[in-house]
């Protein structure tokens, strides 16, 4: 078994993908700033270490200190959304911090690095459902971000023998989710706003079609991955393979958690029409896994959040570009 570090741990994913490790008997250690992240996910048996991916001197002194095995970089703000207006923020989380993390890995012999990219580094894909080996063409700054760091991952493969391995996974939902991020997760913000008894509010004719991903459908596979020869070096999509419209999404969200779905559509955002992706590549190299039905998925979360209450939406302090902010971001 190995030593393993985890970043972004107590965050949504980053907790289920270090408590599936630790079920496999690996040693596991928790990197988060817990600013997107909760305490309260942080899994037992991880040691936790509070800090960012961005300071330099934290993650060399870490890396030399523990010499990882194995580092699953799960660290990032992952608001596609809103990055065109955080753009700097998001340059320097999303990718500068995740430069930092290769450069330890690459100077501490670090025998593969486990990166969570997105299905946004697509953008809007001419051909569906989405396969690895398709032109990505991201349309926002996140993608861009996500595309950059993939591409930093295979040069240093190149130049330094660094293996990886890379998931894009989408529109992933579950327990432990943050409901109270506005700008993000879409089931989590229905979900919320159901437990205020307010409105789902859906960007646009809610037409938009996505896949959406239940955690316990993906953590295990990404826990695996550094056991799996075949997938050194390769990039997988990952996540359910049935898309629904968003407005689909909604019923079934209402339904999940005994509610009349009352739904208030607010003008239409800048984002990608039509997003899901193959997942033929993974099974390939991972063989068949079960996945959770949508209402299966969410019914399991719903429980959680019931049991977790509501949690207020506070806004991003620090947007850098103001023209064509969404007006429903502002309330």
């Amino acid at each position: 078994m190995g030593r393993i570090l985890v970043t972004g741990g107590a965050g949504f994913v980053g907790s289920h993908v270090a408590e599936e490790l630790l079920l496999r008997g690996h040693e596991v250690t928790v990197l988060d700033d817990l600013s997107g992240g909760f305490v309260d996910n942080i899994v037992e048996g991880a040691r936790f270490v509070q800090g960012s991916i961005n300071n330099v001197d934290l993650v060399n002194r870490l890396c030399a200190e523990h010499r990882f095995d194995y580092i699953y970089h799960l660290a990032a703000y992952a608001a596609e959304g809103l990055s065109h207006f955080i753009k700097r923020f998001n340059y320097e989380n999303n990718l500068i911090g995740s430069i930092n993390i290769i450069n330890a890995a690459i100077n501490n012999n670090v025998g593969c690095l486990v990166f969570t990219s997105s299905i946004a580094v697509y953008g809007a894909s001419p051909s569906l459902p989405m396969r690895e080996d398709a032109l990505a063409h991201p349309e926002d700054p996140y993608g861009i971000a996500k595309l950059a760091v993939e591409q930093e991952l295979a040069a240093s493969k190149e130049m330094f023998d660094l293996n990886y391995i890379i998931f894009r996974p989408h529109n992933v939902y579950g327990e432990r989710q943050n409901i109270g991020d506005k700008y993000r997760n879409v089931v989590g913000i229905f979900m919320n706003q159901l437990l205020q008894e307010r409105a789902m509010t859906i960007f646009g004719d809610g037409t938009q079609l996505r896949a959406f991903s239940y955690i316990r459908d993906i953590a295990p596979i990404m826990a695996d991955a550094v056991d799996v020869p075949g997938a050194y070096n390769q990039v997988f999509n990952i996540g359910a393979d049935q898309p629904y419209s968003v407005n689909e999404l909604a019923v079934a969200v209402a339904r999940s958690m005994g509610k009349e779905p009352e739904i208030l559509h607010v003008p239409a955002r800048n984002e990608v029409q039509f997003a899901y992706s193959s997942h033929e590549k993974l099974r390939s190299v991972f063989g068949e896994t079960h996945q959770h039905s949508l209402a299966e998925g969410l019914a399991r979360m719903a429980q959680w959040v019931k049991a977790h209450g509501a949690r207020s939406s506070s806004k991003f302090e620090g947007v850098e570009v103001e023209k064509n902010f969404p007006k429903a971001w502002l309330d």
